[in-house]
């Protein structure tokens, strides 16, 4: 498949998981796609979606051939005149029931390892253990033009159904970050940097972009959707940290040119005005200056907005610029926002929605 056919279908995570959901009882979905963009996330996503299931996670880069197989020691004298195999666990083959099993870094194995397990992903049975008829196999892996050690062969790839994961955008990221309590500082500075999320396939130099992996880059660190969030929880600890050590941190986490900018991006936090203020005088509470501090009060809003103060925000929302109050609309009715029911359910919303629908119906379109 050349680039242009790979970028047209590729899949966003959502659509991996139902494609997943459909045919993993009998076809095994490899996902294949960036370093760090959630694949091996979506059984968290899938177990909440099938709880009649267990979830079982197979990591491939830390298996041997005998980790998946060893004969069974205490059957080897009993006559019969043959061997009996018992399997490793993770697999889940022994709950003897419904299972969803995630086969890791499937590309990275050692051919031993990937070819132990091409009859299970095909058949689901491995050695005389078959796994429940309703259980759903996949497997995941990162590109080959990574460079970092994927690689699959004809026959291995004819037993499976490779797709290709669109890697996360900013906004995907942030609607993400919104409805996982994510530090308000790394999505407004996502919103501001949208490019810290380019595929590098689109950056023929590495240097035209110095804050994501790129394999002729020799990067230990850089930004993905898995580091951002791992930069959230560090950033939630700043209260503990010195300048020093938390930018040390996330250079260790993002790299060191996207550490020093999000560390200036830091710094606008100073501008906001505290929630407690925006619900206990929101006519008078501060509006910061800049308009990263402004989205940076809303994104915040977003992940903590609760129907007891939604009233106290109405207040203060007209108080923002036309484009935060769009910001925030938008917001409102994602379809994924978790919080969106509370919120257009309430009187003072509704009324504002109807004065400014203009900005509703252009998200729309």
């Amino acid at each position: 498949m050349n680039n242009q056919a790979k970028q047209m279908y590729a899949l966003n995570l959502d659509r991996c998981v139902k494609l997943i959901e459909t045919i993993g009882k009998k076809r095994t979905v490899l996902l294949q796609g960036d370093i760090g963009n959630g694949k091996s996330s979506t059984i968290h996503t899938l177990a909440s979606m099938l709880p009649t299931h267990t979830p079982c996670y197979f990591d491939c880069t830390t298996k041997d051939l005998g980790d998946i197989t060893i004969p069974n020691i205490a059957k080897l004298d009993d006559g019969t005149g043959y061997v009996t195999y018992l399997t490793n666990e993770e697999l889940g083959a022994h709950h003897n029931k419904p299972i969803i099993l995630m086969i890791d870094e499937f590309g990275k194995a050692n051919t031993a390892v990937k070819n132990a397990l091409l009859r299970l992903m095909l058949e689901r049975k491995i050695g005389s253990y078959s796994l429940h008829p309703d259980s759903i196999v996949y497997a995941t892996t990162n590109k080959g033009s990574e460079g970092v050690g994927d690689l699959l062969q004809a026959h291995q790839c004819n037993r499976i159904c490779i797709v290709q994961v669109l890697k996360s955008d900013a906004q995907t990221i942030i609607e993400h970050g919104i409805n996982n309590d994510w530090d308000t500082s790394v999505l407004g500075w996502t919103k501001d940097n949208p490019n810290v999320l380019q595929p590098f396939e689109e950056v023929k130099d590495p240097e035209e972009n110095p804050w994501i992996y790129h394999p002729r880059a020799q990067r230990t660190a850089f930004v993905t959707p898995r580091s951002l969030e791992a930069s959230s929880d560090i950033l939630k600890e700043r209260d503990h940290l010195d300048d020093i050590t938390l930018t040390a941190a996330l250079i260790g986490t993002i790299g060191e040119r996207a550490a020093t900018d999000l560390m200036s991006f830091v710094k606008l936090a100073d501008q906001l005005p505290s929630l407690q203020s925006i619900k206990d005088d929101p006519k008078n509470a501060k509006v910061p200056d800049s308009a990263s501090a402004i989205c940076m009060v809303v994104y915040r809003t977003l992940a903590n907005l609760e129907r007891s103060w939604i009233n106290a925000w109405m207040d203060y929302l007209p108080r923002l610029d036309t484009e935060a109050q769009g910001l925030f609309a938008q917001g409102v009715v994602n379809p994924k926002y978790s919080r969106g029911a509370i919120v257009m359910q309430n009187k003072k919303f509704t009324e504002w929605a109807r004065l400014n629908n203009y900005m509703l119906s252009a998200d729309k379109k």
